[in-house]
């Protein structure tokens, strides 16, 4: 897995880089595994725009990808690794004994031919789906569960990895890649090893087009705005600010503790990301 760079032919290219795709064993999805997307372009039901500088971009499809992995026991075979527009990891289409076929996120490291087993007993190695009470500490882990049998929530994008680094009762201290150390039950389960496409973060986009691609317009700052779109427009001349930021409806844009749910979830929090 590498990144790509380009000769400054054109200028547009002289900072773009890519994914060498070398780990990519097949340019098209299993289609019975995909379903269509629907574009919304940042609207409601209501046809209210509720997401901003949101449209265009290229058509995709989304591939579905089993996060609970609840066919224990059963060993089930790597046949492709795909690029999946949906996400920056890339997935593994798998087999069962049985003809069954799967998708799943794939560890660094995943090649077509080698097997993959879900459930208690199973092997520590990587692409295995264990249980956290199974997997020792210091190993490291991707793809986890914040409640058993929901499906895994953490650690999905590329290059992810966390860390078992106690277990405690019926708690498992987890390191997140942010810093946050956080318990987790240890009847969720947890793949081992770390998220595929590691490189993912150094990749330069090189122009705008490239963003554009990706379904996203331009973001226009509130400064460059008239008074009556934003708190931050106006003036005579090129003024900045005059306030602390806000959002277009007046709400402090930075440092305005926003969570509702805090006091139920923060309990689980043994190390705050910030600090």
């Amino acid at each position: 897995m590498g990144i790509k760079k380009f000769r400054p032919t054109p200028g547009s290219q002289r900072f773009k880089t890519v994914s060498d795709f070398d780990q990519v064993t097949t340019g098209r999805p299993y289609k019975k595994l995909t379903v269509i997307k629907k574009r919304t372009g940042g609207r409601n039901n209501h046809g209210h725009i509720t997401l901003r500088f949101r449209g265009g971009g290229h058509k995709r499809r989304i591939r579905l990808i089993d996060f609970k992995r609840t066919r224990y026991d059963e060993k089930a075979t790597v046949l492709t690794i795909e690029y999946d527009p949906n996400r920056s990891a890339r997935i593994a289409l798998v087999a069962y004994a049985d003809g069954q076929k799967s998708y799943i996120l794939a560890p660094d490291g995943l090649k077509v031919g080698m097997t993959v087993e879900s459930g208690e007993n199973v092997d520590i190695q990587t692409g295995n789906h264990l249980p956290l009470s199974k997997i020792p500490p210091g190993t490291p882990i991707h793809n986890i569960e914040l409640a058993s049998g929901q499906g895994a929530r953490m650690v999905r994008s590329a290059g992810g990895v966390a860390q078992i680094l106690s277990k405690e009762g019926e708690f498992a201290n987890i390191k997140l890649p942010s810093g946050e150390v956080r318990m987790v039950k240890v009847n969720c389960y947890a793949t081992v090893g770390q998220c595929s496409n590691p490189e993912h973060e150094n990749i330069m986009y090189g122009k705008a087009g490239r963003i554009r691609w990706k379904g996203r317009r331009p973001h226009v700052r509130g400064v460059a705005m008239n008074p009556v779109d934003h708190p931050l427009g106006g003036g005579e001349g090129k003024t900045s600010g005059g306030r602390h930021p806000t959002s277009p409806w007046g709400q402090i844009a930075k440092g305005l503790k926003t969570r509702k749910r805090s006091k139920t979830t923060n309990r689980f929090i043994v190390k705050d990301r910030r600090k």
